[in-house]
């Protein structure tokens, strides 16, 4: 899994999990407890910024995930930092959303841990992987959502209190102990959707997802969105023939006007998508991304 995070913007914005080890610091603890002294550092370059050159699950599992408990919804300032709105990251610009009443969304869910533990989230709290968190690119911080791993139907409450994934086909980036509790640990990725909890009033007795018995059905590569269908179906014959999988227009009705989208599918795997848009860049079909079917 890789994790692309963006630099400290004006004093207000901090990377995703970019803090850097201090010069005498002991490595950030692996008990289960949140660290109780985050790493401050931020003005190392990417390259020099953590201990660990790779990420990946604790060294030594001394925590039982099944044990911990999920955070409760509350109303929460947002944080002074990591809500500068908007910010660029890699040459894209983001903008925080200013209103998430009834946000739900589906896609690719990632995870990130041990690299990132103990330094510092875009809202200068210290990342912990044995807490329920996430990261988000347009969600304010913090924010509570419930994610639910659309292959099995289980879920898990999150506060969403950092930035990421900063890759074209991830939705959100769960924390160790997150991913492990809905199943996204440690196959990598997972289908799934976000839905935000208002910390107003409680929580609806959450429905249980059917899992999808054949998710060949769920995952397609968009590549484009399009206000002509002659231009949609031109695209759909280029592809028939560089022979790159069955293409097809799904219409849809958008504030009274008609978008006509072009996706290939269904595909086996998030993999096989994601090496399909790679492939579908350097053959000039510009930027498409993966796509989650309702």
């Amino acid at each position: 899994m890789r994790r692309l995070l963006f630099p400290l913007l004006a004093g207000l914005l901090l990377s995703a999990c970019a803090g850097h080890k201090p010069r005498k610091a002991p490595p950030p603890a692996q008990t289960g407890a949140s660290p109780s002294v985050p790493i401050p550092e931020t003005s190392l370059p990417q390259s020099r910024r953590y201990r660990d050159a790779r990420d990946g699950g604790p060294d030594v599992t001394a925590v039982d995930v099944g044990k911990l408990v999920e955070p409760i919804p509350r109303v929460e300032p947002r944080a002074r930092y990591g809500n500068k709105s908007p910010y660029s990251v890699l040459g894209k610009t983001y903008t925080v959303m200013p209103d998430v009443h009834g946000y739900v969304e589906r896609g690719i869910a990632s995870w990130y841990g041990n690299k990132f533990h103990g330094y510092m989230t875009s809202s200068l709290e210290p990342y912990d992987m044995y807490q329920f968190s996430a990261a988000h690119k347009t969600l304010p911080l913090p924010s509570y959502v419930r994610v639910t791993n659309l292959e099995n139907g289980k879920s898990v409450v999150v506060r969403v209190n950092d930035r990421g994934p900063f890759h074209e086909n991830r939705l959100i980036d769960l924390s160790y102990a997150a991913a492990v509790r809905i199943g996204v640990w440690p196959k990598g990725t997972g289908m799934v959707e976000v839905r935000l909890l208002d910390g107003s009033r409680p929580e609806p007795t959450p429905s249980r997802a059917v899992p999808a018995t054949d998710n060949r059905s769920r995952v397609f590569v968009q590549l484009g969105a399009f206000a002509e269908r002659d231009n949609a179906q031109r695209i759909v014959q280029r592809i028939a023939q560089a022979g790159l999988g069955h293409a097809s227009i799904v219409t849809t009705r958008i504030d009274s006007r008609e978008i006509h989208r072009v996706r290939i599918g269904p595909l086996e795997s998030v993999d096989a998508a994601e090496s399909l848009v790679i492939r579908l860049e350097k053959l000039g079909f510009g930027l498409s991304r993966v796509a989650i079917d309702d």
